[in-house]
């Protein structure tokens, strides 16, 4: 048995390597204007693999899925977050959240949060002696979502957002303005009643998001557009119900931009590639719209049906709860080589004492390939829950 075994195990590993090695030269990732917007902005979610469109209702849902504060516990909560970026590289790229919510009543809820990302202080000069120019690249975001519950276990919401996009550098361009463009989100999340099992009791989630509908990106007149990272989140977990003092929860999501693959530039097939060929290619790309690009992305992937595959990217999770006042968290993130390389695992940990969380989590690259700008960074998040609260369990 084991002389059959071993060339089996060497087999797949050779399968593997080959494999990995074929992702890498045909690497070809989906690009897209704004993608600090996919950026996993709170500790809790950023603890679990990126994973937030099926955990229960926090207050900062209004990124992965707002469908959730038709769920929330609590009335009323504020969250703040702040992300370190390049932290290893740099010390002045960041990510800042705001985030509001308010449960109306027993079926709805609004919520608000405002996104800043700094790119850092840059000093232009033509020369060594020059007076440096210091410029401020920055990009912001504000949303606003209605969420609404269909039934006893199944709610929907719908969010809206402004997006401004300031990267442009004065000195080198003339008439460098941002660049400002809207979309919105269509969500929903269903959350069971509390199930018993013979030595546990349990409760179902799944839950779904398409976000970042909207228009290209465009920053001058003559200059190609840009898609918005439109994405398409799907979700779905279980809690673990042991006792009255401990619980855990385990999620699993996979996502796909919802933008189209740019194709391959050798159109006639023989190695070369030509500029009018290059020209051809990215006019017929900049001249699909952005409705169109949502549909084509499901079927346009220059290697057929296994490379569109490999442009879902999937995270699974866990959290551990106890007395629902400390929390343990961990999680895996995987994107294919041949679409970025993507791999990370995370850890993270929360404490609640009467109204607020307190939540960090860091991050570990596990990619060979290129490691995360958040690789060895920790996010901190504050939370503030007031008001009244209810009873969904």
């Amino acid at each position: 048995m084991k002389k059959l075994f071993i060339p089996i195990l060497i087999g797949l590993v050779a399968f593997k390597s080959m494999a990995q090695q074929d992702d890498i030269e045909n690497f070809n990732p989906i690009t897209t204007g704004v993608p600090f917007i996919l950026i996993g902005a709170d500790p809790r979610s950023g603890g679990m693999g990126d994973i937030g469109v099926v955990t229960s209702a926090d207050a900062f849902s209004q990124q992965w899925n707002p469908a959730k504060y038709a769920f929330s516990l609590s009335k009323q909560g504020v969250g703040v977050t702040y992300t370190p970026y390049l932290s290893k590289l740099v010390n002045d790229i960041f990510l800042g959240n705001l985030t509001y919510y308010n449960r109306l009543n027993e079926n709805s809820a609004v919520a608000a949060s405002f996104r800043y990302f700094s790119n850092g202080d840059i000093e232009l000069r033509e020369t060594a002696e020059q007076e440096p120019l210091l410029v401020k690249p920055n990009e912001l975001m504000f949303d606003v979502s209605y969420s609404l519950r269909l039934s006893e276990r199944f709610s929907m919401a719908v969010a809206a957002r402004y997006i401004r996009s300031d990267l442009k550098l004065q000195s080198a361009v003339a008439d460098a303005t941002a660049a400002n463009t809207a979309a919105v989100d269509v969500a929903g999340y269903y959350q069971s009643e509390e199930i018993p099992y013979n030595d546990f009791d349990g409760r179902w989630r799944m839950g779904f998001n398409i976000s970042n509908i909207g228009p290209k990106l465009k920053y001058d007149e003559v200059g190609s557009e840009s898609f918005l990272p439109s994405n398409l989140a799907l979700g779905g977990g279980f809690d673990f119900i042991l006792d009255e003092y401990n619980k855990i929860g385990v999620s699993a999501e996979v996502n796909k931009l919802l933008v189209p693959t740019r194709q391959d530039p050798d159109i006639d097939g023989n190695g070369e590639i030509t500029p009018e060929e290059r020209g051809q290619v990215n006019q017929e790309y900049n001249d699909i719209s952005f409705i169109s690009g949502i549909f084509k992305s499901f079927g346009d992937a220059p290697g057929g049906f296994g490379e569109e595959m490999k442009e879902f990217t999937w995270a699974l999770g866990a959290e551990y709860w106890y007395q629902d006042v400390f929390a343990f968290r961990g999680g895996y993130f995987n994107e294919s080589d041949m679409k970025g390389g993507r791999k990370f695992a995370t850890i993270g940990a929360g404490f609640r004492y009467t109204a607020i969380n307190i939540d960090i989590s860091y991050l570990f690259s596990t990619s060979k390939l290129a490691n995360s700008p958040l690789d060895g960074t920790l996010r901190f998040g504050l939370t503030f829950n007031f008001g009244d609260t209810y009873d969904e369990y």
